[in-house]
């Protein structure tokens, strides 16, 4: 009996040694672990020291962009594409530096040190080669006319007829503003009778600085019976120091047969030999200006003279309409007196 009991104190004295163990390792794992160590507060010294290698960093940045917006200003303004890539062409070959096979080691690390180092400044200038051409190029599109040829051939049939060609605004019509209206578009008086007598004689056309959306329903409305043949709007135009010019090169027809007329035609157009500049209309209704050049237009599309820009030359300085009258005035009178010297002669 008291081996069994010795036997059972040891057994239940085992398990509550176990008990006591099983406890202490649930409590341990239910405790949060120790906090790490605090890390050691960087010195003052330290601190001032990195600011300043963060501020040099940065400020050098920012010259080199500043540095290099600026250079690639001035060239864009002082230099042309091909000369800024002939001037850089040294520069941007020093990227693929190399030396032979026979060169020493010495030789060929300076030569990859050299390569290296130019390397970025290469780049940086074939980048800028590359937007300065697509930039040149989207400019040329909006600056230049839509087409090398704005009209298309003449009929082999009307090689010999005269183009005859129309600025729209102030000169053909006039567009006025009001608060209590808005925008209105007034016909200048004389232009359907205008239009309509010379296009027996000419090729009309319309070449406005306007955009088409504007041109289009002002034309459909001012020439009911078609007489304008064809019209052109801003994108024919070329764009040259902020304003739009009529190039009446681009238009595909003979320049010794073209007759430009507007308000302000020697400011709108490159080619000055071939213009007749009136007076710009702002809504005058006794204004006849249109009325009083078709003796003189008529004339010219009846007996076409060998270059139109000669006959205009001559009439430099005066008011066409007025000089022509006189000018036909003489010319009668001088053929009157030719005949009546004739029947004397023959008497």
């Amino acid at each position: 009996m008291y081996t069994i009991a010795r036997s059972r104190l040891r057994i239940s004295s085992l398990i509550s040694r176990c008990n006591r163990r099983f406890s202490s390792t649930a409590l341990l794992q239910d405790q949060p672990p120790p906090p790490p160590p605090p890390l050691p507060e960087p010195s003052s010294a330290t601190a001032g020291a990195d600011n300043k290698s963060w501020n040099f960093l940065r400020y050098s940045l920012v010259a080199a962009v500043t540095g290099g917006a600026s250079t690639a200003g001035y060239a864009t303004y002082a230099y042309s594409l091909d000369e800024v890539e002939e001037k850089t062409k040294a520069l941007r070959s020093f990227a693929n530096n190399t030396v032979g096979d026979s060169a020493s080691g010495f030789d060929r690390f300076q030569a990859l040190l050299y390569s290296s180092a130019m390397t970025v400044p290469a780049k940086l200038v074939e980048l800028y080669l590359d937007l300065r051409r697509l930039a040149e190029e989207q400019v040329r599109d909006y600056s230049e006319p839509s087409s090398d040829k704005l009209l298309p051939d003449l009929h082999p049939l009307e090689k010999h007829v005269f183009t005859l060609v129309l600025d729209l605004s102030e000169t053909l019509v006039y567009s006025d503003w009001k608060r209590e209206r808005g925008w209105r578009t007034f016909k200048r008086p004389g232009v359907e009778a205008f239009l309509e007598h010379l296009a027996q004689f000419f090729e009309i056309i319309v070449y406005s600085d306007q955009q088409n959306m504007y041109v289009d329903p002002i034309i459909d409305r001012l020439d009911s019976k078609q007489c304008i043949r064809y019209r052109l709007s801003r994108s024919a135009t070329k764009y040259v120091g902020g304003k739009h010019y009529r190039d009446l090169s681009m238009l595909n027809r003979d320049p010794s047969r073209i007759i430009y007329i507007s308000g302000n035609a020697l400011e709108s157009s490159l080619q000055p030999e071939n213009c007749v500049e009136i007076k710009p209309w702002k809504g005058d209704v006794e204004d006849t200006t249109l009325l009083d050049l078709i003796p003189f237009l008529e004339y010219v599309g009846k007996h076409r003279p060998a270059d139109i820009r000669t006959v205009l030359a001559s009439y430099q300085g005066h008011d066409i309409a007025k000089e022509f009258i006189e000018r036909s005035k003489e010319h009668h009178r001088r053929v009157q007196e030719q005949k009546q010297h004739g029947r004397l002669w023959r008497r």
